[in-house]
């Protein structure tokens, strides 16, 4: 039993290098932080707001841009059109109790730039989740949901930011 075990262990030790190996050599790299093409700008969100925070975090985080609270001493201004949050009713048992909801999160958006022209058109993004709900559960699902509801927050900041990323004047 000794000697599979070993053999186990030293197919497993080849497999693992063989795919690192594989990973380096095609040139996979884990994606870091994008350079923005503006030196500063003005957030068209409270930082106290969850949104606001987490966009100026990532912004400052970004290294080459900084956040301004003048819009205009920035080089850009983002403006938010649209923020909401939304959940509806997905399925239904067969006594008319709900079984799933579905959450969805909504953001629109623009970048202008100093000047006024725009560097990013209104632009929506959004992001869903579904979930399933139990009765005898309630505070677990509403933990459930805020939760799922941050989650999509941090997935449109992200979408935002490879947007920010890629605007150009």
């Amino acid at each position: 039993m000794k000697p599979s075990l070993t053999r186990r262990r030293l197919i497993l030790g080849f497999g693992t290098l063989a795919a690192a190996t594989l990973l380096g050599g095609c040139g996979f790299k884990l994606r870091g932080p994008q350079p923005l093409a503006f030196s500063s700008i003005y957030l068209g969100v409270s930082r106290q707001s969850d949104l606001g925070a987490a966009l100026h975090r990532r912004i400052v985080a970004n290294g080459n841009t900084t956040v301004t609270d003048d819009p205009a001493k920035a080089d850009v201004r983002l403006e938010i059109l649209r923020d909401q949050a939304e959940r509806e009713i997905l399925t239904l048992t067969g006594g008319g109790k709900v079984r799933e909801y579905q959450l969805q999160r909504v953001m629109s958006f623009r970048l202008v730039g100093r000047n006024g022209n725009e560097w990013v058109a209104p632009t929506t993004i959004s992001a869903r989740r579904e979930y399933n709900f139990d009765d005898a559960q309630v505070l677990a699902k509403e933990q459930e949901e805020a939760l799922l509801f941050r989650d999509m927050q941090n997935d449109l900041v992200d979408q935002l930011m490879r947007r920010l990323a890629a605007a150009k004047p």
